[in-house]
């Protein structure tokens, strides 16, 4: 009993350690992005920002905006994805895509994603049988997904031009250019890894199956579409002058993005200004500032506007039915198509009523 009890105790202290260690980057993160951004900010007109953000083509933000529901519908097979490897192939899409979206939006936006989408996403999946422990293995995969376009697409930009990241890291062309290449030689391990069997990592109740190596492939394939879809809209948004680079704007977004998740700002709020005003100095500092307030409402701000919507009308579609059943005099249970599941894990089937 000793021994057991010792153990718990060090893994209860070692995961406290890595909290404390996450707190300290996230923290040291918003504190180096607030300091550069009132350094870039400073003598900025505001007068000039507001006539920027007139002047923007209509058409330009058109086209931001188509670029950006594309993100957001890429965004959707992260949870689709996620759920067919755990095992919960009966959720239909439409339910995926429904709480991939609201999920992710409100989530990211109010900050702490992994504990504000797991909220959401075990509120919905509930009813489909999903429990926490799936909830827990939904954001392993997820967040894999998330980290294999992440590090593919940064790994072929820094290894085709690396002194395009140097304006942003401040490190040689050569360092990015090695960083980029262990960057796809970890990728590349990994699937090699993953070809002779299927992997399962973990152990008793939290054991996930690996994707193979094609499915692997796919994640990536999701990954890179979701980050390239967001890099389109920041570059259809840029002032027409002076002309630059789309590799030079990717490797600043994803940058960008990559810090304002590891901060958990709400919303990357200052991470992804402070990075895209220092990664992209060859513009006009209120331009370019217009272009990123246009950019925080197309991405940010609309979706968050519509996933709470769609979130509070579903909440409020299940109060009416419920007080409708009171009011009949009768609980009438919503039929679960999860319900066989639930069965075969012996649970109660009235953890399938809503």
């Amino acid at each position: 009993m000793r021994n057991v009890t010792s153990v718990v105790i060090r893994a209860v202290r070692e995961r406290v350690r890595w909290n404390v260690i996450g707190v300290a980057i996230s923290v040291l993160i918003v504190a180096l992005a607030v300091a550069v951004l009132l350094k870039l900010l400073h003598g900025i007109e505001l007068a000039k920002v507001i006539a920027a953000l007139k002047a923007k083509p209509l058409q330009d933000i058109l086209i931001a905006a188509g670029f950006v529901v594309l993100g957001y519908l890429t965004l959707t097979f992260y949870d689709f994805f996620a759920l067919r490897t755990i095992g919960h192939a009966a959720v239909p899409y439409r339910v995926a895509a429904f709480t991939s979206f609201t999920s992710y939006t409100i989530g990211h936006n109010l900050g702490a994603t992994v504990f504000t989408a797991g909220a959401i996403r075990l509120r919905v999946y509930s009813a489909w049988g999903l429990g926490l422990m799936d909830i827990a293995r939904m954001a392993f995969v997820t967040g894999l997904t998330f980290w294999l376009g992440n590090a593919f697409v940064l790994g072929c930009v820094l290894s085709y031009a690396p002194e395009v990241a140097s304006a942003v890291d401040l490190l040689p062309p050569w360092a990015n250019r090695l960083i980029g290449i262990a960057g796809l030689l970890i990728i590349l391990g990994y699937v090699l890894w993953l070809v002779p069997r299927p992997r399962v990592i973990g152990r008793a109740d939290w054991r996930i199956n690996l994707p193979n190596w094609r499915l692997t492939l796919v994640q990536i394939g999701i990954g890179t579409l979701d980050l390239s879809a967001g890099t389109a809209a920041m570059y259809s948004l840029l002032p027409a002058q002076p002309v630059v680079d789309p590799t030079i704007v990717l490797v600043t977004f994803v940058t960008a993005i990559l810090l304002g998740f590891l901060s958990h700002a709400p919303g990357s709020l200052g991470v992804l200004e402070a990075t895209m005003l220092l990664g992209l100095s060859q513009f006009v500092r209120e331009e370019l500032l217009a272009s990123l307030l246009m950019f925080r409402f197309l991405y940010f701000m609309l979706p968050l506007s519509v996933a709470a919507l769609l979130l509070g009308g579903r909440e409020l579609s299940l109060l009416a039915k419920s007080a409708i059943t009171i009011r009949n005099g009768r609980k009438r249970p919503i039929r679960c198509r999860s319900l066989a599941i639930c069965l075969r894990r012996r649970a109660s089937a009235r953890s399938c009523l809503r």
